[in-house]
């Protein structure tokens, strides 16, 4: 059942394709010798083997292949033992779609990022691999009306507009929501620094409060970075 749920959320997350489920350790094993298997999902209780010993295995044959651990063991000792094993992530359940994603996310970034240098600066591994410094925006507490879905809908139309400035109205049209509701989106993220606010003045009429991404606004999605030149999310932006 919990295969299935992740074979699920897997679909729906674009840059991924399932090669193989697994019951146990010889089954997956025997995918493994069959087919290429960059990435691994793995249960640690499963029947008879369990997880950790097929991460030894892996480890032993010295296998490339990278492992987010997901299970309900949230004891220290199992923790300390994934990352001793090198698992790339670890999923404590029951979790949420956004953090399931946000995992396989940020792992398809930073090969991207590994795949596209010959060589890595130290801002380059603190910024997609130790996750220095970055902040997620669905750790933070929303208030009161606001949802996290429609945050990062919010976010991700910022991110879009490449660091030119847009007004509430504006953001609002392409989002989707009303003006009230996307007033208190844009104060919330301003509240946090994520978006700085200019007024300008026109002829006639009210003064017009124009806002862009700001500079810590570049760390608030670990799984879609911005360019610190550009502002564009760097998906795109190949300078």
């Amino acid at each position: 059942m919990v295969a299935e749920i992740n074979r699920r959320s897997i679909d729906l997350i674009k840059g991924f394709e399932l090669v193989g489920i697994a019951e146990s350790v010889e089954s997956a094993l025997l995918i493994m010798e069959k087919k290429k298997v960059d990435l691994l999902l793995l249960d640690i209780h499963m029947p008879g083997e369990n997880g950790w010993k097929l991460m030894s295995k892996i480890r032993g044959l010295e296998s490339e292949m990278d492992v987010i651990v997901i299970t309900a063991s949230c004891d220290k000792e199992s923790i300390k033992k994934g990352l001793r094993f090198g698992a790339v992530d670890y999923l404590i359940k029951p979790f949420e779609f956004e953090r399931f994603q946000s995992a396989l996310v940020t792992y398809q970034t930073e090969q991207r990022v590994m795949d596209n240098k010959d060589q890595l600066k130290q801002t380059d591994l603190d910024q997609f691999l130790l996750h220095k410094d970055q902040v997620v925006l669905e750790s933070y507490e929303l208030p009161k009306g606001l949802t996290k879905d429609t945050l990062c809908k919010v976010w991700k139309q910022a991110i879009k507009m490449g660091g030119n400035a847009f007004s509430t109205e504006e953001l609002a049209s392409k989002v989707g929501i009303s003006r009230v509701s996307m007033r208190k989106y844009v104060h919330f993220l301003a509240d946090i620094h994520a978006l700085e606010t200019n007024i300008e003045y026109g002829g006639v009429g009210r003064p017009v409060y124009m806002h862009r991404i700001s500079k810590d606004g570049s760390r608030m999605m670990p799984n879609r970075p911005l360019c610190d030149k550009c502002l564009k999310c760097t998906e795109c932006c190949t300078s």
